[in-house]
């Protein structure tokens, strides 16, 4: 159970229900989450976000995470080119929801925290205490042009975010307005009112793999995002990031992709990534992640590389029958993993499966409670 970071109060929502494996959708503010040029790929646009979302909710989903993108990838379809932005975003589907938890997620350079600290407030007050924020300290180098904004060298962007996230902290909480000097802001009677709801504040998420990311989650947020690069070594690296922050949440995103039958699941993997994938679009992802290098690899590499993208983004891929799937979520909570946040080729198509086919296997295995 996670337990809140520098004193913090938990707050009575889904994220802290007693389900060991608590599920999310991820990037469905965003279109084309698997880069196909299928026609039910997701376009992203408003009442399917809406609808989606409270299908969600109906079916006890935990929460929403949303990504942060300002540019697309390119190719054919343009992953990720159309987006809402988050903030916005997450206001507006608290509004339309009545329990699931919803995220906004910030890239903390190109937003100042009083401003991030009044609009997340609002957010928390729409939700009634169901707002939470996901921060992230940046890594696209042609958004951040795009701002005009300066990418720092890697260790340094968690010291300008720590900054960053102090100085809303300091907002959600103190009473009396306050100064702040650091190395990267340097403000003067900074307050805000309202604060969030039923003093407390907002959950709060950070993604990070490397020991600066995850030494910053350890100190200042609830929940870190992991990557999953290799599920067999997941339980030794949850154990180590948890030996000093006992509470901290550990997710990670995934790509689900699942049909009844094995054969099924692969039929349908063959139509979307090898009959309609957008390779092309691939490559340019890997490239643009890569800053370039992928040109050094291996032709191969890149294809499997390009094939992951294809199917689901990148993230840990959840593919496969309903039992194959459900037996993997129960691998990935046996490793100590709190949940997952999920992404789909169409969040409204695949929430059926979700709900009556992946949930009450779920119930089964233990892993979670039917919702009442």
């Amino acid at each position: 159970m996670m337990s809140g970071v520098d004193g913090a109060l938990p707050r009575s929502t889904r994220m802290r229900n007693r389900n060991r494996f608590k599920l999310g959708l991820f990037g469905m503010n965003c279109s084309g989450s698997v880069p196909t040029t299928a026609p039910e790929r997701w376009q992203a646009r408003w009442p399917e976000n809406r609808e989606a979302a409270r299908l969600a909710d109906a079916a006890g989903i935990e929460f929403l995470l949303p990504v942060a993108r300002w540019l697309g990838y390119g190719g054919l379809t343009d992953r990720q080119g159309t987006s809402f932005e988050t903030l916005g975003w997450a206001s507006a589907l608290l509004a339309a929801t009545q329990d699931i938890v919803v995220f906004a997620t910030i890239h903390v350079p190109l937003v100042n925290p009083v401003f991030a600290a009044k609009s997340a407030v609002t957010a928390d007050h729409v939700g009634r205490g169901r707002f939470g924020l996901n921060v992230v300290s940046g890594w696209n180098v042609d958004e951040f042009q795009m701002f005009g904004a300066q990418l720092l060298d890697h260790d340094e962007r968690y010291a300008y975010t720590e900054e960053w996230i102090s100085i809303v902290k300091r907002i959600w909480s103190e009473t009396e307005p306050f100064d702040f000097s650091g190395k990267h802001f340097q403000v003067k009677q900074v307050g805000g009112k309202p604060k969030p709801w039923g003093e407390t504040r907002p959950l709060l998420m950070s993604a990070g793999s490397s020991p600066a990311g995850r030494a910053f989650a350890s100190r200042q947020v609830d929940c870190l995002f992991m990557v999953i690069n290799d599920d067999t070594k997941l339980a030794a690296e949850i154990a180590a990031l948890r030996s000093g922050t006992p509470g901290l949440g550990v997710f990670a995103s995934g790509h689900l992709m699942c049909r009844a039958t094995v054969k099924e699941t692969k039929d349908y993997y063959q139509y979307l990534v090898h009959d309609k994938g957008d390779w092309e679009g691939a490559e340019a992802i890997i490239r643009k992640r890569l800053a370039g290098d992928s040109r050094s690899l291996p032709r191969e590499q890149l294809k499997a590389m390009m094939e992951r993208f294809i199917s689901g983004g990148g993230t840990f891929p959840v593919i496969g029958s309903y039992d194959e799937v459900a037996a993997t979520f129960k691998r990935l909570a046996d490793a100590g993993l709190d949940g997952m946040a999920l992404a789909s080729v169409n969040y409204v198509q695949e929430m059926p499966i979700i709900r009556d086919e992946l949930l009450p296997r779920l119930e089964r295995l233990g892993l979670r409670a039917a919702l009442r």
